[in-house]
């Protein structure tokens, strides 16, 4: 029931992701042909600049010549334009990447939890179970003895008569299905994936990191690094600095 409900919740998310990646893509080609047309323009400019640099006055020059510094800013501009949508398009991709991975995480994680509780409940009952037995067999054995007050009131007939019924009242506080719960909207969030904490997770060793928690599967990690980590934001900006 679980699989089901997280790959409906990502199917939902990812239904609007080919739209998106296509659009994107024909804007990347569009520029592409404007700038090659730009580039176009250039050589042509440049090439009856060469040939009739010598017959053109100062200021046709310098006319010319801004022509050419103009169609070389609109190509970066095209260029630039280009680079954004690229990484436009590879955060669209990656944010999924990202959540995908933290949902199996977290789909791990309750299976494993799920497993462990199925496990203690299972020793539990075979608890109960040897009470129950232990309990029938000192029955048998008191019907062949005297019926005395002082025996079946004494403190260790109550002990092991009661035995069973207190392992039965405490099965039901055992947590049924706490996994299944609605999370707390008040709840922080946490990670690049800005999901609340779950599994395991590792603290970015920068002070003035704005996150500071992130889950291992988001940020590609196994197992806890020795020595200092930070966050790839913050390792960036260390980089920049």
């Amino acid at each position: 029931m679980a699989t089901a409900i997280y790959l409906e919740h990502y199917l939902d998310s990812i239904e609007n992701l080919p739209c998106e990646l296509q659009r994107n893509f024909t804007l990347m080609r569009d520029l592409d042909n404007r700038t090659e047309e730009k580039k176009g323009e250039i050589n042509k400019l440049a090439e009856e600049y060469i040939a009739n640099v010598k017959n053109l006055a100062s200021a046709q020059r310098v006319e010319h010549l801004q022509k050419i510094q103009n169609a070389y800013s609109k190509c970066k501009e095209f260029s630039d334009d280009k680079v954004q949508l690229a990484m436009q398009t590879y955060e669209m991709v990656d944010k999924h990447i990202r959540r995908l991975d933290a949902d199996l995480a977290r789909f791990e994680n309750e299976l494993k939890e799920k497993l462990e509780l199925s496990g203690h409940e299972s020793s539990e009952g075979r608890g109960v179970k040897k009470a129950e037995s232990r309990g029938l067999r000192e029955k048998r054995s008191s019907r062949g003895r005297a019926k005395k007050g002082s025996e079946e009131d004494s403190p260790r007939k109550k002990k092991k008569i009661n035995s069973p019924d207190l392992s039965d009242a405490l099965l039901p506080m055992q947590p049924s299905d706490v996994l299944d719960m609605p999370v707390d909207p008040n709840e922080p969030t946490y990670c690049l994936c800005h999901q609340v904490s779950y599994g395991e997770m590792i603290g970015c060793d920068n002070p003035d990191c704005p996150i500071e928690w992130f889950h291992f599967a988001c940020v590609d990690l196994a197992t806890k690094p020795k020595g200092k980590w930070f966050c790839p934001r913050c390792t960036q900006d260390r980089k920049k600095k």
